[in-house]
C-alpha cells in the first residue's frame, strides 16, 4: 500500500470522477485508474462503485476512506513539523477582507501580504473580499483562515477570536442644506431624526448594516434604505447629490468636505462601526496560517481588543 493510492483514491471520492481528480491531481487518468485498481487488489474489496455516471464510494470503502484521510494528514502533519523546526513553512493560507473596508488609512494589507510572501515563498495565500457575514460564517467552516470583518455586535461570535482594529462612531453624512442641518452649530443628531428619511447603506451582510439595523431596532424603527454599496466613499458620494443620509463610520479629516458633505454624530443610541482581524479560537490548524496571523496581529493598531 502507498500513500500516492490513499492520495488517489480520496482525490477519486471527493470529485465522484476519476478524469476530475486527475486534472486536480496534475497525472494522467489511466495512471489514477491503475493504482486505485491495484489497492482494490491488495485489499481484496473494491473500493469504488464504477457503474453509474458518476464514481460513488462502497461501504467498504466508505470504512476505508476516514484512515486513509488521517493516514493523509499525519504525513502532511510530519512535514509541517519539520518544516517549523527548520524555519521553512509552506502550504496554504485563506484570508478573507471585508467588501470596500476602508482601512486603507490604517493599514496597508496588500504591503503585508508582499512582505510575508517574500520572506516565504513556498506559502500560497488567497485573497477573497466578501461580506463580514459570509466570511464570519466561512471561519466557523474551516474555508477560511483568518478574516478581517465588520463586527455587527458588541460581542464575538461564538468559536471566533478576534482584534479590533477599526472602531468608530457611526456618522449620519447629508449636504450643507439638509433639513438635519437647520441648527446653526449642529455636531450630532439622535438616530430618531432618520426615521422616515431615506438612508444610505452598505448592504446586508456587512457589519455597518448589521449595527444600523440593530440600532434602529433599539430606537423603535425599520431603517428605509434607499441606496446600498460596497464602498463608503461611494456611500459620500450618493449623498452629495442629496439622495439620502450615508450612514457612515467617521469619515477621516477632510474626507467630508471634498464631497461636500458635513458629519453629524449619531446618538440615542451611539452605533459604533467595528472591523476586526478574526479566527478562530483554537487558531489556524496549519503553522503557515499561524505565522501570518501572528503578524498581522502585531501590524495592526489596536483601538481595543474583544478576546474569547
Amino acid at each position: 500500500m502507498e500513500l500516492r493510492q490513499l492520495q488517489y483514491f480520496v482525490a477519486v471520492v471527493e470529485d465522484a470522477n476519476f478524469t476530475r481528480a486527475a486534472a486536480r491531481l496534475h497525472v494522467a487518468q489511466p495512471g489514477v485508474s491503475a493504482q486505485i485498481r491495484q489497492l482494490e487488489r491488495e485489499l481484496g474489496q473494491p473500493l469504488l462503485d464504477r457503474s453509474g455516471r458518476s464514481v460513488t464510494v462502497t461501504e467498504v470503502g466508505e470504512a476505508v476512506l476516514t484512515y486513509a484521510r488521517a493516514a493523509l494528514a499525519a504525513v502532511e502533519g510530519i512535514r509541517q513539523t519539520v518544516d517549523e523546526f527548520t524555519g521553512l513553512l509552506r502550504g496554504h493560507v485563506a484570508i478573507g477582507l471585508v467588501s470596500g473596508a476602508s482601512i486603507a488609512h490604517t493599514f496597508d494589507v496588500t504591503s503585508l501580504l508582499a512582505d510575508f510572501h517574500d520572506d516565504h515563498p513556498q506559502v500560497e495565500i488567497s485573497l477573497t473580499e466578501d461580506t463580514s457575514e459570509r466570511m464570519l460564517a466561512a471561519l466557523h467552516r474551516g474555508e477560511l483562515d483568518i478574516a478581517v470583518a465588520g463586527l455587527p455586535g458588541h460581542e464575538p461570535p461564538p468559536g471566533l477570536s478576534l482584534q479590533v482594529v477599526v472602531d468608530e462612531p457611526l456618522v449620519a453624512a447629508v449636504t450643507p442644506h439638509d433639513p438635519l442641518m437647520t441648527h446653526t452649530g449642529r455636531t450630532s443628531v439622535p438616530l430618531a431624526a432618520l426615521r422616515d428619511r431615506p438612508l444610505i447603506s452598505l448592504p446586508r451582510g456587512t457589519g455597518l448594516r448589521g449595527v444600523l439595523e440593530r440600532a434602529c431596532t433599539e430606537a423603535g424603527f425599520r431603517p428605509r434604505i434607499a441606496f446600498e454599496a460596497a464602498a463608503p466613499p461611494v456611500l459620500a458620494q450618493l449623498a452629495a447629490r442629496g439622495l439620502g443620509v450615508a450612514v457612515v463610520p467617521a469619515l477621516p479629516a477632510g474626507t467630508a468636505s471634498d464631497f461636500g458633505l458635513r458629519t453629524l454624530e449619531i446618538t440615542d443610541p451611539r452605533p459604533r462601526g467595528r472591523i476586526a482581524l478574526a479566527w478562530r479560537t483554537e487558531g489556524p490548524a496549519g503553522p503557515a496560517a499561524r505565522a501570518l496571523l501572528g503578524r498581522l496581529r502585531t501590524a495592526f493598531p489596536t483601538p481595543g481588543s474583544v478576546a474569547r
